[in-house]
Formats: C-alpha cells, sequence, structure tokens
C-alpha cells in the first residue's frame, strides 16, 4: 500500500487504521515500510507504506486473503495495485 502522491509528494503522518483486525489473521502479515509511531498511533511516514502478504493453498487463494486484508487496512489517499 503507499500514500497518495506516491512516487512524487505525498503527505506524512495519517493514522492507519485496520491493522489490528487484520493482525488477528493467522494467514496474513503485513510488513511496515513507510510507517512510524507517533503517540499509540501508527502512522504513515514514506511513500510505499505497507507490505500485505498472505498465505493459503493455492496462488489464487493466498491473493485473494491479502487483498482481503487490504481492503480492512485505511489511511487518506492509500493506493495499492489491482491485478
Amino acid at each position: 500500500m503507499a500514500s497518495g502522491g506516491y512516487p512524487g509528494n505525498y503527505a506524512k503522518g495519517k493514522p492507519i487504521l485496520g491493522l489490528a483486525e487484520v493482525a488477528k489473521s493467522r494467514d496474513v502479515k503485513v510488513f511496515h515500510a513507510g510507517t512510524v509511531m507517533n503517540g499509540n498511533q501508527i502512522v504513515t511516514n514514506g511513500g510505499r507504506v505497507l507490505g500485505v502478504t498472505a498465505w493459503a493453498k493455492d496462488l489464487k487463494a493466498a491473493q485473494a486473503a491479502a487483498y482481503a486484508a487490504v481492503e480492512k487496512i485505511h489511511f487518506d489517499d492509500a493506493h495499492f495495485r489491482r491485478i
């Protein structure tokens, strides 16, 4: 997941919501790239913000699980690639 404006100018400090819910899934892992703690809140701090990875019985199922997790994570102007 990336910040709006990436790879050009992008705003920092946008609260990221939904990470706790996604963390409950045993088959999904969220990798932080452009994040930072601001008090008790994880916020954006880079262009490439998060990498969301999932595993399942086959590639199609893993891909579906990763995209389902991405749909639960929110921050202003977030975007991500779709195939």
